[in-house]
């Protein structure tokens, strides 16, 4: 059974407290897009994971893909799997993509062995591989709160809208984006973002990640305002970085941004 896990883009992100946990307390709107990984998983005699694309670091066994698979085979009878990631999205970009690697696992293997889970099982499951990782499920827009693992659904449509992707090529580490914040009370607006204000959205919708990360890596900045001197509607590092996005009325010529990577189409 063959699956493509897409990506997302935060609508603002507001650090609101640090957890016991050591998570933080977060608010953001998750919105998907179709930039996508390709993953496939048969029956198996024995449980194997590979890749291709993207190199990915780290042992197979240590990949959010396993974890998924041991989450679901602890609590039901299923047998072994080979699962297959070709890895598009970039990692470390603030885009989702292993998280949503992770949730399409679960729900492939749920269809794939007939389990029959509920979305609120397989949400409980993928609390428990990553924060963001429970978004992935219903993959619709949400506003997110606690660890990124808490829903409230949001009326919100880009669709007539195009969407640019651009990866600098290196990526911001979580722990070295969250080192550079300092928790602070909620700024953030839902009204706006429903009324499609982009006015609003350039004054109010903020990433708080964004001044220490720009301050370490100016190139991400620059992007940014490229993106704005391209025409952006709005324009925002996505996550905790190093990807940036820009909503734009129509396709535009994305030479400046060589030899970056760069997604663009339609959200």
């Amino acid at each position: 059974m063959i699956v493509f896990p897409n990506a997302k883009i935060n609508l603002g992100l507001n650090i609101l407290s640090k957890r016991p946990d050591n998570y933080h307390n977060i608010e953001t709107v998750f919105y998907p897009f179709n930039w996508q990984d390709a993953l496939e998983i048969i029956e198996a005699p024995e449980f194997k994971f590979s890749s291709s694309g993207i190199e990915i670091d780290g042992p197979p066994e240590k990949n959010l893909c396993t974890k998924a698979f041991n989450t679901i085979q602890q609590n039901h009878q299923i047998p072994n799997v080979h699962i297959h990631l070709h890895k598009v999205i970039p990692m470390g970009a603030g885009l989702g993509g292993g998280s949503a690697d992770a949730a399409f696992t679960l729900k492939t293997l749920n269809t794939l062995f007939n389990l029959n889970l509920s979305v609120t099982a397989l949400q409980d499951y993928a609390s428990l591989i990553g924060a963001d990782c429970a978004f992935f499920i219903e993959n619709k827009p949400v506003i997110a709160s606690e660890k990124g693992n808490v829903f409230k659904p949001i009326s919100i449509d880009l669709s007539a809208y195009h969407l640019v992707v651009v990866y600098p090529n290196f990526h911001v580490s979580t722990q070295e984006a969250y080192a550079g914040v300092r928790p602070a009370p909620s700024t953030f607006i839902t009204e706006g973002l429903q009324t499609l204000d982009f006015e609003l959205w350039r004054k109010a919708l903020k990433n708080d990640f964004e001044p220490s990360v720009f301050a370490k890596y100016p190139a991400i900045e620059k992007i940014k305002n490229e993106l704005y001197q391209q025409g952006a509607l709005y324009a925002s590092m996505s996550g905790s970085g190093a990807a940036v996005f820009g909503i734009f009325e129509n396709e535009i010529d994305t030479k400046e941004f060589n030899p970056f990577q760069v997604w663009q189409g339609k959200l």
